[in-house]
């Protein structure tokens, strides 16, 4: 298998967890954003040490600065991702953070040199019209959270463009440790500040598999970006939306409609030619 097969099979398998953490949160109930937060990166932090510690590796790390870079940027876009949830409807939000793999291909080429390819356009865009199609926006917000929305997918865009940079120079467990890590230090004095709520049972258990699902999903990004190029594997985190809609199937009943049917196969056939795109150049080079 070549490298750039195993990174796109890496990024399903990424887009899958991370669809099952996103059905974790639903089952968490009305807890603070914060503390999802806090849960969502803590197993990710203790899992990471532990692998850093037992290697002997130092958890300076050799690129302690974009370490923290790349941590940092994608902190905000969870933040900014959430403050688009709460003031906009949950598909409107949903479209804009959906805009990053359009801001991960420029990023890609003005950072790490990687090219355009002709292709790769109308696959992208074939891509959001099918996001569009899948969550059937309303479109009735003011101008500061759609703001906050596209800076979440920008944010989130040059997280995982710095994560290709990083592949160079650090491990994936210490990528996703300086990530979870100083995003956990951060949620803390939000929590002690009054952004905590004592979980009951079942939102525990929930917080605790948002958790371990988001660890899996990091772990397995982060290796995606190590066997192929960001712009490359942008389109197939599109796969996160398409599992999140057979989850909603099985666990709720959520039976998508002919639109949203519609959106599936736009993104599939935007998936397929980026795919075509880049296996062209393989075979050329």
């Amino acid at each position: 298998m070549t490298d750039r097969n195993k990174g796109i099979l890496y990024m399903i398998a990424s887009s899958l967890f991370f669809a099952l953490m996103a059905g974790a949160v639903k089952f968490s109930g009305n807890i603070p954003t914060m503390e999802k937060v806090f849960f969502r990166n803590i197993v990710g932090f203790v899992v990471s040490g532990y692998m850093i510690f037992k290697s002997g590796e130092s958890f300076r790390g050799n690129n302690p600065k974009y370490l923290s870079y790349r941590a940092i940027l994608g902190f905000l876009g969870v933040v900014f991702y959430f403050y688009a949830i709460a003031n906009l409807p949950l598909a409107d939000a949903v479209v804009l953070n959906q805009l990053n793999p359009f801001f991960i291909i420029i990023l890609a080429a003005m950072f790490l040199g990687e090219k355009i390819k002709k292709l790769q356009i109308p696959a992208i865009i074939l891509a959001l019209i099918g996001v569009v199609f899948i969550a059937q926006p309303q479109f009735n917000y003011t101008i500061l959270p759609a703001v906050v929305g596209i800076l979440s997918s920008i944010f989130a865009a040059s997280a995982y463009t710095m994560i290709r940079h990083l592949r160079l120079t650090d491990t994936p467990h210490m990528i996703v440790f300086y990530f979870t890590g100083i995003s956990t230090i951060i949620t803390i004095p939000f929590m002690v500040l009054g952004d905590f709520v004592m979980p009951d049972t079942v939102s525990f258990i929930s917080l605790l598999a948002v958790g371990v699902f988001s660890t899996f999903a990091q772990y397995l990004m982060t290796h995606a970006y190590r066997y192929a190029e960001a712009g490359d594997l942008s389109i197939y985190s599109y796969g996160n939306t398409i599992f999140s809609i057979f989850i909603g199937i099985i666990l709720w009943r959520e039976i998508p409609n002919l639109l949203s049917t519609l959106g599936v196969l736009c993104i599939l056939t935007g998936a397929y030619l980026n795919y075509r795109a880049r296996k062209h150049v393989v075979h050329v080079q």
